[in-house]
């Protein structure tokens, strides 16, 4: 009996030995850690994003500063509506800007030309579609804005401009200024407004 307990007191005093001094690895220890994981790499086309040149300097249309010239023109004192000088004025500002709206239809054309391309994708094709379409339209109301500064130019040369189609006034220096192409005073322009808004119900 004393023999088994020394032996049993031998066996737990062994098993408190090996629990006590519990054995390591080395690899668990002292875990071994990647260089590429510690210092993580950047991407230099991530930390400098790339700004385009277009985006960065937006375009100035050329409309916007033929349209400031239309209130350049300053009369003199006591001079006539209509004078030469007038006239003269009116006929170079209409002159530039038929110029610049036709210069803009050219260049849609030749643009729309070059850059005709058969899209496989039937979203990237109307996407290109509705964008041409609204090409189109603008292109379309320029054309119409020609037609109408051709016929402000014949009123010119027939010494009609100036004076409103509907009552025969003068239409005023500072509306011609503001819209070289008016062919009705603000009074009767506002009666026709009216009217349309009238049969548009």
């Amino acid at each position: 009996m004393a023999q088994k307990k020394s032996l049993m007191q031998k066996a737990i005093e062994a098993a408190k030995k090996v629990v006590a001094k519990p054995v390591l690895s080395k690899k668990i220890a002292k875990p071994v850690l990647s260089k590429k994981i510690a210092k993580p790499a950047v991407s230099k086309k991530i930390a400098k994003p790339a700004v385009s040149k277009k985006i960065a300097k937006p375009a100035v249309s050329k409309k916007t500063s033929t349209l400031k010239q239309f209130n350049s023109y300053a009369p003199k004192i006591n001079e006539k509506y209509m004078c030469k000088a007038q006239t003269k004025h009116f006929i170079k500002i209409l002159n530039e800007w038929k110029l610049e709206l036709s210069n803009d239809i050219d260049r849609t054309v030749s643009h729309m030309q070059d850059e005709l391309t058969a899209y496989a994708d039937p979203n990237d094709r109307a996407s290109q579609e509705s964008d041409m379409a609204l090409e189109l339209r603008n292109r379309d109301r320029e054309r119409k804005l020609i037609k109408k500064i051709d016929g402000t130019l014949s009123n010119i040369d027939n010494d009609e401009y100036g004076y409103c189609n509907g009552c025969g006034e003068e239409i005023g220096l500072n509306r011609l200024l503001a819209r070289p192409t008016a062919t009705l005073c603000i009074d009767c322009k506002t009666l026709d407004e009216i009217r349309e808004k009238k049969m548009a119900k």
